[in-house]
């Protein structure tokens, strides 16, 4: 089994800061890529960031620029700074691994249980 938690989620005031961590734990031969989406109420889920392995880094347009995402591949463990943050952040945001549990597996997506971000005054 595999597990992914996320922390560091809370409220905050636009422009301010937060930074999200995913640690992923259980039987794990390997991690290909580890990501974080974001969903707000009545809204799609959506892309945030995502990293590979190697350290190739993806952006949505929205947070380029003020979202920085990263993984200790020592520890499982992926990170999302969030810097200038504003109101339309607010989101649950939820962590998301391309997760090899053999050395000839293929990758399974994986999910954590989500962390609230809210921006507000």
């Amino acid at each position: 089994q595999v597990q992914l938690v996320e922390s560091g989620g809370g409220l905050v005031q636009p422009g301010g800061s937060l930074r999200l961590s995913c640690a992923a734990s259980g039987r794990i031969f390997g991690i290909d890529v580890m990501g974080w989406y974001r969903q707000a109420p009545g809204n799609q889920r959506e892309l945030v960031a995502t990293m590979t392995s190697g350290g190739i880094t993806s952006y949505a347009d929205s947070v380029k620029g003020r979202f920085t995402i990263s993984r200790d591949n020592a520890k499982n463990t992926a990170y999302l700074q969030m810097n200038s943050l504003k109101p339309e952040d607010t989101a649950v945001y939820y962590c998301n691994s391309a997760i090899r549990q053999g050395r000839f597996s293929y990758s399974l997506a994986y999910w954590g249980q989500g962390t609230q971000v809210t921006v507000s005054s």
